[in-house]
């Protein structure tokens, strides 16, 4: 099903991007769809989440975790929702001086096949622009 693998090299440091994607409360602010979030388990390492995903007629909530595996990964499971699965990571690698190699993994099945089809449509552009979202929040913050 939908699945997305990047590596792109950013002007910003490891720690930088690692501390801006795990900061999943500040998800609203600034990630396209995400109409609203709710932490329901924060510890240094762990965080369980509902998220609300709208856009247009269609709009969910989704529980995941989140596995902050200091200093340089984060992976994201489901277990909650309307998927069949999500699998997702975030791996940071210093890149030269002052710049980070961003590996970036996403790969989803809904249940529903009416969702699916909706998402197969626009998949890849919805990714970039995602992405494109953290990028824009990594500039806004360190410039």
């Amino acid at each position: 099903m939908p699945t997305h693998a990047e590596k792109r090299v950013l002007p910003y440091t490891p720690q930088q991007l690692f501390e801006l994607v795990s900061d999943v409360e500040k998800y609203p602010e600034f990630l396209p769809w995400c109409v609203g979030l709710r932490v329901r388990q924060k510890q240094d390492d762990l965080v369980i989440a509902d998220m609300i995903i709208g856009y247009k007629m269609f709009r969910e909530r989704f529980t995941s975790k989140v596995e902050i595996l200091h200093p340089d990964r984060i992976n994201v499971s489901y277990t909650e929702g309307p998927f069949k699965y999500l699998n997702n990571h975030w791996i940071f690698e210093p890149h030269g001086e002052g710049c980070c190699e961003l590996d970036f993994y996403v790969d989803f099945e809904f249940r529903s096949s009416l969702l699916q089809h909706a998402i197969n449509m626009v998949f890849n552009k919805a990714v970039q622009k995602m992405v494109g979202a953290f990028e824009g929040r990594a500039k806004e913050l360190y410039g």
